[in-house]
C-alpha cells in the first residue's frame, strides 16, 4: 500500500475554515479482499462536530487511526488544518485530543496523578486537574486510585484527560457510553461548549440521542464507504418517513400508522375517523435510527467497534 504522500493536489490553496480533508481515502488491511475504507472522501468545518456512525465492522476505527496517525500508510489524501498529514510529526498530538471510547489510565495513579502524567507529555500549558475534574463532577475523588473508579468515573477522567492540553480538534469515542443521564448531559454541554470556542469535534458514536443534540452533520458509513453525509435535520427531511399512528378502538384498542403523504385519499384513514372511536392522534417524525436503517440498509449495532 502506498505511504501518506500528498498529490498534486495538495498543491491547491487550501480553505482556511477547513480543519479536515479527506479525499479518496482507501485502506485495505493484510490479507483481507474488501478495503475497510472504500474512497472516502469528506471536509470537516473548523468548529463544527461532525458525527460518524455506521454498524461495527463499517470502517470508522479504521478512519480515526488514519485521522490520528495510528495507521499512517494509506492511499489517497488527508490534510489537518491545511497541512498533509504526512507533513505532521510529534507537534500533531499538541493540536489533537482523542477519547477513546475504552478508558486507558494507570490505575495504580489517582485521578490527579493521571492528569498530570499526561500533561507532562505535552509542551503546551495544561488545563489544572483539580478544575478539569470539578467539570464532570471527579473533585471528590481526585486523590483516589483509578483502580477503584466505576466505569462512568473512568469515562469522565478519560473525557477531560482528552481536553486537558486545550486541543483544535477533539477525536470522541462514544463519550457518553456508561454515563447516567445527569453526567452524560454534563459531558454533552461541555463538548457544546468546546464548539463555541470553535473546537473541531469528531464524534463516533451509536447515541442518536447524542447525534441528534449535539451534530452540526452527520455521516452514514457503511462498508468502508459514507453513504449519506448532511445535517441530521436535512437527513431526516429528505430520506425520512412522515407518518400518523393513531390508536382506536371501543372494547379493545387497535394502532394504525399511516403515511403522511396522500392521508385525505386513505380508506382505512377515513374509515377509523368516521367510525369515530379514535382515541389518540399523533405525527411521528422521522428519525436518525429508522433513516440511517433506510439509506444504509443496515441497522446500528451498539456492540464495540472492531473494524
Amino acid at each position: 500500500m502506498a505511504s501518506e504522500q500528498p498529490d498534486d493536489r495538495s498543491t491547491a490553496t487550501q480553505d482556511n475554515s477547513v480543519a479536515i480533508q479527506v479525499e479518496d481515502l482507501t485502506f485495505r488491511y493484510p490479507g483481507q479482499a474488501a478495503p475497510a475504507l472504500d474512497r472516502v472522501s469528506f471536509s470537516v468545518a473548523r468548529g463544527e462536530i461532525f458525527g460518524l456512525l455506521g454498524p461495527s465492522g463499517a470502517g470508522k476505527s479504521t478512519l480515526q487511526r488514519v485521522l490520528t496517525r495510528q495507521q499512517r500508510r494509506f492511499d489517497g489524501l488527508v490534510r489537518v488544518l491545511g497541512k498533509p498529514l504526512a507533513d505532521w510529526r510529534q507537534d500533531y498530538f499538541e493540536v489533537i485530543g482523542v477519547g477513546f471510547e475504552l478508558p486507558n489510565h494507570y490505575v495504580k495513579f489517582t485521578a490527579v496523578e493521571n492528569l498530570r502524567f499526561f500533561a507532562s507529555l505535552y509542551r503546551r500549558k495544561c488545563r489544572d486537574p483539580l478544575e478539569l475534574l470539578a467539570l464532570v463532577g471527579l473533585e471528590h475523588a481526585a486523590h483516589k486510585k483509578v483502580e477503584t473508579f466505576s466505569k462512568g468515573m473512568r469515562m469522565r477522567l478519560n473525557f477531560v484527560r482528552a481536553i486537558q492540553h486545550d486541543p483544535e480538534i477533539l477525536f470522541l469515542d462514544e463519550p457518553t457510553a456508561g454515563l447516567d443521564p445527569v453526567n452524560a448531559r454534563i459531558v454533552k454541554r461541555i463538548v457544546a461548549d468546546l464548539r463555541r470556542a470553535g473546537k473541531t469535534i469528531v464524534l463516533t458514536t451509536h447515541n442518536m440521542n447524542d447525534v441528534d443534540q449535539l451534530c452540526d452533520r452527520v455521516s452514514f458509513m457503511v462498508a468502508g464507504r459514507f453513504a449519506a453525509v448532511d445535517a441530521p435535520e436535512a437527513l431526516k427531511a429528505r430520506f425520512g418517513r412522515h407518518t400518523v399512528r393513531v390508536t382506536h378502538g371501543r372494547d379493545t384498542v387497535d394502532v394504525d400508522e399511516f403515511p403522511l403523504d396522500g392521508l385525505a385519499d386513505n380508506t382505512r384513514f377515513q374509515a377509523i375517523l368516521k367510525d369515530g372511536a379514535v382515541r389518540t392522534l399523533h405525527s411521528q417524525e422521522a428519525s436518525l435510527d429508522q433513516v440511517f436503517s433506510d439509506v444504509t440498509g443496515t441497522s446500528l449495532d451498539p456492540a464495540e467497534e472492531v473494524a
